[in-house]
């Protein structure tokens, strides 16, 4: 039972945040074999000029050998 946390810039609609978390759920539920049902999607707004040190640092930066899709930037 996948639970995905999805951290995005603020800014984006109720329908944008939505679409994107029932996309990555049939996608994960079609690549994993299960039920979509069983997959839950956060989302957390972050403000742009707080993800270098709320998101890059603590989650990307920290954790790169658990970052299976490395960011194509470097913003330090």
């Amino acid at each position: 039972m996948p639970h995905i946390i999805v951290k995005i810039a603020a800014g984006r609609t109720e329908r944008e945040k939505t679409d994107l978390a029932e996309a990555l759920a049939n996608l994960a539920a079609e690549k994993l074999a299960i039920d979509p049902e069983t997959i839950s999607v956060a989302i957390e707004d972050v403000q742009r000029e707080n993800w270098v040190d709320d998101v890059y640092k603590p989650e990307i930066l920290a954790r790169m050998d658990s970052i299976y899709k490395k960011p194509g930037y470097n913003p330090l």
